[in-house]
């Protein structure tokens, strides 16, 4: 079974957006390098939802690559579903989408997509576990990412720290109360205007 993962692009100060969703200069890196990201079938990743590739600087590349390679599903919150429309039914990575929502699926939304919505933190780990198989979980941060930390189901924090400061706005941790701790990095990779981290969750 593959790792549950949440990750997240954040600014220095801890925000994975501003404070009417939008991720500014968070995602410059993402399309200033000169190394285009390619999927298996050799199509370039678009995590712009606009048909633009990524291309990242070559520090990034084979980090980028492989931590999207992994990816079998990915678990969001509702309103970062709403916000981008589910990348109309084509995640940046993986196969399959689970939304933490109390809301279902939009009616006769993408229904050739494999996304599932659940209420459950819990249930919707499970249900992404049995969509990726041996895959990796990838938890976006923010509100229901804390909820999953906060119910010890992620095995990893990944962030991606880009040079800004925002402020206020959406918190990577999103409203977590308790202390958790994490092991030392076992990832720190410095790319151009990023800097890639991966701790394991102390258990």
């Amino acid at each position: 079974m593959g790792a549950v993962i949440m990750h997240s692009v954040v600014s220095v100060d801890g925000f994975i957006a501003d404070d009417e969703g939008q991720v500014g200069p968070l995602h410059e890196w993402y399309f200033s390098g000169d190394v285009p990201i390619v999927a298996g079938q050799g199509e370039q990743y678009d995590h712009s939802g606009a048909g633009g590739g990524i291309k990242v600087s070559r520090a990034s590349a084979d980090h980028v690559r492989s931590m999207w390679e992994s990816i079998g599903t990915i678990v969001m919150g509702r309103t970062l579903f709403d916000q981008v429309n589910g990348w109309e039914g084509k995640p940046p990575a993986g196969d399959h989408v689970v939304v933490v929502s109390h809301r279902p699926k939009p009616e006769g939304w993408h229904p050739e997509a494999s996304c599932h919505f659940v209420d459950d933190v819990t249930a919707a780990i499970d249900k992404a576990r049995e969509l990726a198989g041996d895959r990796v979980v990838a938890v976006n941060a923010g509100d229901a990412g804390a909820q999953i930390l906060a119910a010890g189901l992620v095995d990893e924090v990944a962030m991606d720290v880009v040079p800004v400061v925002f402020g206020s706005g959406r918190r990577y941790f999103g409203a977590i109360a308790d202390r958790h701790l994490l092991e030392d990095p076992h990832v720190v990779i410095q790319g151009e205007r990023v800097l890639h981290l991966r701790f394991k969750v102390r258990r």
